[in-house]
């Protein structure tokens, strides 16, 4: 586990090491969505005069992206206001419109670093549907935490189904960190206390808790959640410190949802986008970001360790419309 960590992952402000490979993934991880706006913008918008026709082809190709047709009409109006009336090469247009959707992205941007911190144990909830890649984001976190010193305890919260328990084990083997677990139907919220009691007792930096992967309208399931949320609180108000809410990129529009639901019930604090890799529609995150009130903290685009990283809204911008991408 030592590679982990040189990887730079997910929460260190400074990007030592990964930045040429990340940006690299990150551009290939959205090809799927770079490719088909490329495509579209060499065959509609290239070496003609943008009018108005122009820039409702463009406003449509947007919405197809699935930024939603509010976005969609911001980005094209800001693009018009630097392009209209004129011919533009391929690049001028993706140039204009990566720094477009970079403007919409730039106040939904936000941080995530759970050590160090004065907080022993730093408590962070992870909550998603099933198949969000909720606990692989958490393995990944936890591997790249241990490779940077902490001392991370993993709690396998989702005692709803026996293999999110088993795949949460074998993460913690991976990263070489504890797991406390309890049999299938067992109390989550009662495993969450002792998890917390353990990592006081035991001076654990981070806590990690795994949550159910339940769907927002199923009313039980949610209760529970809500239930975890209050035993965590009763033990610190300021627990958890951090509630992640783990989307599946390849939902598109479906995500709005979860993030209404799980926001009320969880309090989320931060969204984590995965699996960008996997659709042709990467601008959902711009409608995500804009229905909730956390910010985007993390962005995944593949299955390795690697492939999470902190979230920059020039770097994802760029590499959306097919440009090399780069940091803020």
């Amino acid at each position: 586990m030592s590679d982990f960590k040189d990887e730079g992952l997910v929460v260190a402000p400074i990007r030592v090491g990964v930045e040429k490979s990340w940006l690299q993934r990150l551009s290939k991880g959205l090809s799927k969505t770079s490719q088909a706006l490329s495509e579209q913008v060499a065959t509609v918008l290239v070496k003609r005069t943008l009018d108005q026709s122009a820039l409702d082809d463009l406003e449509m190709m947007l919405i197809e992206a699935d930024l939603g047709t509010a976005a969609a009409a911001r980005v094209t109006k800001a693009f018009a206001d630097a392009r209209f009336g004129k011919e533009a090469s391929e690049q001028e247009i993706k140039e204009s419109l990566a720094e477009a959707v970079a403007a919409e992205l730039r106040g939904h941007v936000g941080h995530f670093d759970p050590w160090p911190t004065p907080a022993k144990p730093y408590v962070v909830l992870f909550v998603g549907v099933n198949g969000s890649g909720k606990t692989t984001t958490l393995g990944k976190i936890a591997a790249e935490l241990k490779g940077r010193g902490a001392k991370v305890l993993i709690a396998a919260g989702d005692t709803f189904r026996a293999a999110a328990i088993e795949q949460l084990t074998v993460w913690a083997d991976r990263a070489g960190v504890p797991i406390i677990t309890k049999p299938p139907g067992s109390d989550a919220a009662a495993l969450a206390f002792e998890a917390v009691t353990r990592a006081r007792e035991e001076q654990f930096n981070v806590l990690l808790i795994d949550t159910a992967g339940r769907l927002q309208n199923k009313s039980g399931l949610m209760d529970e959640l809500a239930k975890i949320v209050r035993v965590l609180k009763k033990m610190d108000v300021a627990y958890p410190h951090e509630t992640l809410l783990v989307l599946d990129a390849t939902v598109g529009r479906n995500a709005l949802s979860q993030v209404a639901a799980f926001t009320a019930t969880a309090g989320v604090t931060g969204v984590v986008m995965t699996k960008l890799d996997g659709t042709a529609r990467g601008g959902v995150l711009i409608p995500v970001a804009e229905a909730s009130r956390a910010p985007i903290k993390l962005i995944g685009v593949g299955e390795g360790i690697e492939d999470l990283q902190a979230f920059d809204a020039r770097a994802f911008a760029r590499s959306l419309v097919g440009l090399d991408a780069t940091w803020e």
